[in-house]
């Protein structure tokens, strides 16, 4: 053993220490936690939360103000009993701490400082909280541009006018569709004892054909239309001025200079298809709220905006990105006191006081269905179709156009036949096989710059096909309404795993997807490298204690930290769970847990069983789910959505359909009910004394039902759902997850 070695030895030997105090790194020690003792309550408090804190802090200050009040006033009075404080002090005292400087508390408001915005793919609503109905205005704009959009874009509807016969210009696939449709008329028509002439459609196709418009001069036409004065516009040197709503649409398509229409929402979502630019989209869809706020509703000053507050109706089924840019817009372009969300739905359950329903909203390019209850809408019952009333405008024309409609040059890219065409729909269209017989009817063609025409037409049965596409959507022309899609703007990603999508999403929307597109069933179960949202976590982890396949309302809460990533699939073998709802193959419909159908895709493997290397990301699931177009037939989409929101339970799936309310303006059609109850009734004949379809109560317009409904929302006196610009300065969105009163 080798002793200590002195320093004076190692000084010999030249290994003496040399040491200069320095540490071998600059990183700070970080001393171990103690297993043992460690806790935190981080995020776990109210008062831990901005929004939250401002909310109690809000009810404190009225406390202590209320306390003070009555402190002054028995000084005043110099007795012992403290007056009693009459409600309209009290709503008069609410309503002055909400409108204080800093908007933070809490309070009734007066309806006519606040704006209801409903904004949709044709139509714009706009008012004040107080108005008993809206402005309503088409969702367009029109700015200078070298061309129109009828010398941009092809015809509508679709044809090749080359071709030699009506089969060749409108598609021999549609033409059979179309056939079939007309046969199968026929038959429903007899066994229902209807008179049905044999030589019909010869009658109509013949007189078509051989009529000849009539021209008629300009000082006997008392219906001439006012075309919009491009003299009249505000800033004529500027290129980013424009003209909103009708005015747009009254637009000469020959004015020098040319002008084109934009419209920055289609289809329910934005309009990216037609815009090269994102920073273009989000300035048309400002550009609209700000000239439909000045000239609609009077406030012409941007400086009293911030005494006003907003509440914006957004989609049951939302992107994200659209609902962070509008409150982006709100607080900094517009500068809004005060801003809250209202989804669709829940805003007509408000509208037409229902606690309890199935809403089914038909609009111009999209129809969304939804139950509600007790106003709260449930989320896996949630369905956005890319079809509505612009449909059936389209194929209506299209139908005539076939029969030989005698003004065959008609272009719905032009504006004036645009709206020719919606006239047309709004006239004859029926659902009624009472009024279905060879009619003669006339319309005027009114275009700029040119004589009046008259044209008289037969019709038979165009006008009732045209609307039966909401039972049969193959016969609407759906080839461009996914184009462009996430060209401009990506979807919404996770705050905590930036590869899984958070949009919303719902078992109902998922399965019309798997109905139109089989394979999104098998790339929806749970395999590996696959996260599903928030709103299906039954497809990740199967529980022992669940009765039902499919728990569609329960939601995995986790951690305050908000991540809507469910926890990932158990190792080792277990039962696969199967599809949220599947089809038959003559369209019936299956009910959760019941046996697939014949020549149904066999079940995926369990998880944890094979480690598959080629397993597609989130990302590329929802990529497959957004390239599949959601269009199936109505009631078939009703009864996904109801047997989604019952969850198996009977008595709540006899009470949504015992509550079916159709709105919008697409439901406008005469007969549209009863149609769709006989539909139902079809589908379930178990329930046929339970089903009833019905219009918005009081008898109100079904277009404004969503708003007025939004309207009424907003003079709850108790609203905790307003965003303040303090707020928002300090979280950004984040804030709308505390705001929401949905599940964000």
């Amino acid at each position: 053993m080798v002793g200590k070695v002195s320093e004076r030895v190692l000084l010999r030997e030249g290994l003496e220490r040399t040491d200069n105090g320095m540490k071998l790194t600059n990183w700070p020690d970080v001393s171990a936690i103690n297993q043992k003792n460690y806790y935190t309550d981080y995020m776990k408090r109210d008062d831990q939360v901005l929004a939250l804190r401002l909310q109690a802090e809000a009810a404190r200050d009225r406390l202590v103000q209320n306390a003070k009040d009555r402190d002054r006033a028995l000084a005043r009075n110099g007795h012992a009993e403290v007056p009693i404080a009459l409600p309209e002090a009290d709503a008069e005292q609410d309503e002055g701490a909400a409108t204080a400087p800093d908007g933070s508390a809490d309070g009734l408001l007066d309806p006519n400082k606040i704006i209801v915005i409903h904004p949709g793919s044709q139509n714009l609503r706009i008012g004040f909280a107080g108005d008993a109905l809206p402005r309503t205005i088409p969702t367009t704009l029109a700015t200078r541009f070298p061309q129109t959009e009828s010398e941009m874009y092809e015809a509508l509807p679709r044809r090749k006018f080359e071709g030699k016969n009506q089969d060749e210009i409108h598609g021999d696939e549609w033409a059979k569709r179309y056939q079939k449709q007309c046969s199968d008329l026929k038959t429903d028509m007899r066994a229902n004892k209807r008179k049905v002439l044999p030589n019909s459609k010869e009658l109509v196709v013949n007189y078509n054909r051989r009529t000849e418009p009539e021209k008629i001069p300009t000082h006997n036409d008392p219906l001439q239309i006012e075309w919009t004065d491009l003299n009249t516009l505000e800033d004529p040197d500027s290129p980013a001025s424009a003209f909103l709503g009708q005015a747009a649409l009254r637009v000469p398509d020959d004015s020098n200079p040319k002008f084109k229409l934009w419209w920055p929402i289609q289809h329910g979502w934005l309009n990216e298809d037609e815009y090269s630019t994102q920073e273009h989209l989000y300035d048309d869809l400002e550009t609209l709220l700000d000239k439909a706020i000045r000239e609609e509703l009077g406030l012409t000053k941007n400086s009293v905006w911030k005494n006003y507050s907003c509440v914006f109706v957004i989609p049951d089924l939302y992107d994200k990105r659209y609902v962070e840019a509008v409150l982006k817009s709100c607080m900094t372009w517009f500068e809004f006191s005060r801003i809250c969300f209202i989804q669709e739905s829940m805003a007509a359950s408000f509208g037409a006081g229902y606690t309890q329903a199935c809403v089914v909203d038909i609009g111009a390019q999209k129809t969304s269905i939804a139950c509600v209850e007790d106003g709260l809408m449930l989320e896996d019952s949630r369905i956005n179709m890319k079809y509505g009333g612009f449909d059936v405008t389209e194929t209506f024309i299209k139908m005539m156009l076939y029969d030989n409609f005698p003004y065959q040059e008609i272009n719905l890219r032009r504006r004036y036949d645009f709206l020719l065409a919606e006239e047309l729909k709004i006239k004859h269209c029926t659902m009624s096989q009472a009024d279905i017989s060879v009619q003669l009817y006339q319309f005027h063609l009114r275009a700029p710059n040119q004589p009046t025409h008259k044209y008289q037409f037969k019709t038979y049965d165009e006008v009732i096909l045209a609307p039966m596409g909401f039972y049969d959507p193959t016969i609407f022309d759906n080839s461009t309404k996914l184009r462009g899609r996430r060209k401009l703007i990506d979807r919404s990603y996770n705050a905590y795993d930036v590869e899984v999508p958070d949009d919303p999403q719902s078992a109902a929307q998922f399965a019309i997807l798997a109905l139109v597109q089989p394979s999104v069933a098998s790339s929806g179960a749970a395999t590996n490298g696959f996260q599903p949202s928030a709103s299906d976590p039954n497809l990740a982890t199967p529980s022992k204690e669940k009765t039902q396949p499919f728990n569609f309302l329960s939601r995995n809460e986790g951690t305050p930290m908000g991540s809507k990533a469910a926890s990932p699939a158990p190792e080792g073998a277990s039962t696969p769970v199967p599809p949220p709802f599947l089809f038959g193959t003559n369209g019936t419909v299956t009910g959760a847990g019941s046996p697939a159908p014949p020549g149904a895709s066999p079940a995926p493997p369990p998880p944890g069983m094979f480690v598959d290397p080629q397993a597609r990301t989130a990302k590329q699931i929802a990529a497959e789910r957004d390239s599949v177009l959601p269009v199936a037939p109505l009631d078939i989409a009703i009864l996904t959505s109801i047997q989604n929101a019952a969850r198996g339970d009977e008595k709540k799936l006899r009470e949504f359909l015992g509550s079916i309310m159709v709105i919008g303006g697409g439901a406008k059609t005469p007969g549209f009910t009863q149609v769709l109850e006989e539909r139902l009734r079809a589908k379930r004949p178990d329930l046929f004394d339970r089903i009833l379809v019905s219009r918005s109560a009081r008898d109100m317009d079904e277009q404004v039902v969503t708003w007025k409904g939004a309207s009424v929302f907003a003079k709850l006196p108790t609203n905790d759902s307003w965003i303040t610009p303090f707020e928002f300065e300090r979280l950004g969105c984040r804030v709308l997850h505390h705001k929401v009163l949905w599940a964000w």
